[in-house]
């Protein structure tokens, strides 16, 4: 009898958990929930009040080591689990990590491309990958058909280029537009202007590996905007929310039997 499993994603906005009735891949959600970053210390005593105790948990953070120790100090509160963290590495669960310093890849990254490797291969037969996270920063990630990383793209997601043309630009404080083909009005302008700014880069990204491979890729989007995005996507785009979370669930099923022997 597998024992349940916690899974947390500490990004740059928001804590995101998930428990699952064990660690392994399809594990049955059991309950899930997301605190801003400033709301952390409300954990223990709010929605994890009432949980049943996991018997593990893996997380991925890229906050940083401060808001690691908070979330840390929730776990140990609450339950009698050790917390574990991904630290990207060489390679794990059929990803080979191809970045020059392999432990500098963001963890998020790390964990979403394993998670969509074992999602395209739940699906058919191995193919390249792109695998795109819309979050406060957007990634595009390009994975060959072995599960080598072949590189990714870091670029500004909405808020942040919203942000900068408003400080940078006399009079752009204008409300959240629509995206429009051709948008005659600035707030549709903005909001269309950083829809297109992605996809464009995303598209790209597609015919990089298209052409490196010689294949169509698997294309897989997650990230808490990642619903905005989707709709403007030339292409087939599989929009998957519980991306990081399949991921995590993927690799502490590969670990269980070294954690074990």
């Amino acid at each position: 009898m597998s024992s349940p499993f916690l899974a947390i994603d500490i990004g740059n906005t928001r804590l995101k958990w998930a428990l699952y009735e064990g660690a392994f891949p399809g594990a049955a959600l059991q309950a899930h929930g997301a605190e801003f970053l400033d709301h952390i210390e409300r954990l223990a005593d709010g929605p994890w009040a009432d949980l049943p105790a996991p018997g593990s948990m893996l997380g991925c953070v890229v906050a940083g080591d401060t808001l690691r120790r908070r979330a840390e100090e929730q776990i140990t509160e609450r339950f009698d689990c050790a917390p574990r963290w991904v630290v990207s590495s060489a390679g794990e669960a059929g990803i080979v990590n191809g970045y020059d310093h392999p432990t500098r890849l963001g963890a998020d990254r790390f964990v979403a491309m394993i998670g969509a490797r074992h999602r395209m291969l739940s699906q058919g037969p191995e193919r390249p990958m792109v695998v795109v996270l819309i979050g406060t920063a957007v990634t595009v990630e390009a994975i060959d058909a072995s599960g080598k990383f072949l590189g990714g793209l870091i670029l500004p997601g909405h808020g942040i280029m919203l942000r900068a043309l408003e400080s940078g630009t006399a009079g752009l404080h204008v409300p959240t537009g629509e995206v429009r083909e051709f948008p005659t009005n600035t707030s549709d302008a903005l909001t269309s202007g950083g829809t297109y700014a992605i996809a464009g880069a995303v598209e790209r990204m597609v015919q990089h590996v298209r052409s490196h491979c010689g294949a169509e890729p698997a294309c897989f989007m997650t990230g808490g905007a990642g619903w905005k995005m989707a709709p403007a996507m030339n292409g087939d785009f599989e929009l998957v929310e519980s991306l990081i979370m399949d991921g995590l669930l993927v690799i502490a099923k590969a670990r269980a039997p070294a954690a074990a022997g």
